[in-house]
């Protein structure tokens, strides 16, 4: 087989994501080159998720990418990724879960140290997420939540800088960059506390529905059990047409018993918080019966 091109962001967690891929497919290999695109997404940087135009503004370019044969696999993080596939393209490949929870950092020049000392003052958290922000105000009335922007170097200087009491992070970019925040008092929410996004932790390998050799190449990478509890995720993102913008978690995992567990957190109109667990022997209709429960709610 030629060389693979694969198609990346230019962030330092989005080209740690290109190496991992390209690593992946040199133990089977095949060799391949990284060609860095820029997204919506990278260019703006001044606006909240919530307030820029449309789905996908981290994903569209590198579409755009496959669709004009300039490369062969984008690759993405999961939760970016628009629920409806573009025409000609497919994900025909998921990675390993990395660890999905939230993290919180905070400054420990501030007077809010630790998470007991965010249950009294107005602490400033830093996240653009909508889903992010209704799940702390349910947990720190208090807070005052505010945008943030940048990879994750760039918003961890603003942390340190002072513009933030703490900041909300992914705790797979901060495990896939290797950071060190033992000097932060990092705090590691459950998935039933701060519910991830759909997808959260996981890469996408994205390719054209024609090119046949390259579907059979990602298909030798691809983690069916993953696909199981992130189909059910992606798929009640899906049904409520929603993006980054929608205040939504959704988690589904399989635990040690064989179950598949799922945990769901919306905010509806008036910005009241509803989560939910649901326990199951299998994924088959775990979706739709998060979506009737949902339904009730919004």
């Amino acid at each position: 087989m030629s060389k693979i091109r694969i198609g990346s962001r230019g962030s330092d967690l989005a080209l740690w994501q290109a190496h991992f891929f390209q690593d992946a497919l040199k133990a089977i290999d095949v060799e391949s080159e990284i060609t860095i695109i820029k997204t919506q997404g990278d260019k703006i940087q001044n606006l909240g998720f919530d307030k820029l135009e449309g789905k996908g503004f981290f994903t569209k370019e590198l579409e755009d990418a496959l669709l004009n044969n300039s490369i062969d696999v984008a690759v993405h993080s999961l939760k970016d990724l628009p629920t409806n596939s573009v025409e000609g393209l497919l994900v025909a490949g998921l990675s390993y879960r990395a660890d999905a929870r939230d993290t919180i950092l905070f400054n420990q020049d501030s007077a809010f140290k630790s998470i007991a000392d965010l249950t009294s003052g107005t602490p400033i958290i830093g996240t653009s997420s909508l889903r992010r922000k209704s799940q702390l105000m349910s947990l720190f009335p208090n807070a005052e939540m505010k945008d943030i922007r940048g990879n994750v170097p760039t918003r961890i200087a603003k942390l340190e800088a002072g513009d933030f009491d703490a900041i909300i992070l992914a705790k797979a970019g901060i495990d896939r960059l290797a950071i060190d925040v033992t000097t932060y008092q990092a705090f590691h929410f459950d998935v039933s506390e701060l519910v991830p996004a759909p997808g959260q932790g996981v890469l996408g390998y994205q390719t054209t529905v024609e090119n046949i050799q390259v579907r059979k190449l990602l298909n030798k990478l691809h983690h069916t059990e993953v696909a199981y509890c992130t189909n059910v995720e992606r798929g009640v993102l899906n049904a409520l047409d929603g993006g980054c913008q929608l205040p939504l978690g959704v988690h589904v995992i399989k635990d040690s018993n064989g179950n598949y567990v799922s945990h769901t957190s919306f905010a509806d109109k008036e910005n009241n918080l509803h989560q939910f667990k649901i326990s199951q022997s299998t994924f088959d209709g775990l979706k739709e019966t998060i979506l009737t429960q949902l339904k009730e709610v919004i």
